[in-house]
């Protein structure tokens, strides 16, 4: 895993019996639950980007997007 932080919250000590009787692995949880969280929000900012970006293309005439692509892939 590398380079690793501890990071703590509190939780009612109930749960923690309930977790401890079920014998779920807590730091294993949190680190997927965490992981699918970060995934999750960052998926959500690139559609907004793409959404953003979609909008702004379409304010460009296709003319003027055809005569880039093809002076872009002449340059190559």
């Amino acid at each position: 895993m590398g380079n690793t932080v501890t990071v703590s919250a509190k939780i009612p000590r109930e749960l923690k019996e309930k977790l401890r009787k079920l014998r779920i692995n807590v730091s294993h949880l949190i680190r997927v639950a965490l992981e699918r969280e970060v995934k999750r929000i960052e998926e959500e900012r690139l559609m907004d980007m793409a959404e953003q970006a979609s909008l702004s293309l379409r304010n460009i005439p296709s003319k003027e997007i055809v005569k880039v692509i093809r002076e872009v892939r002449e340059e190559r």
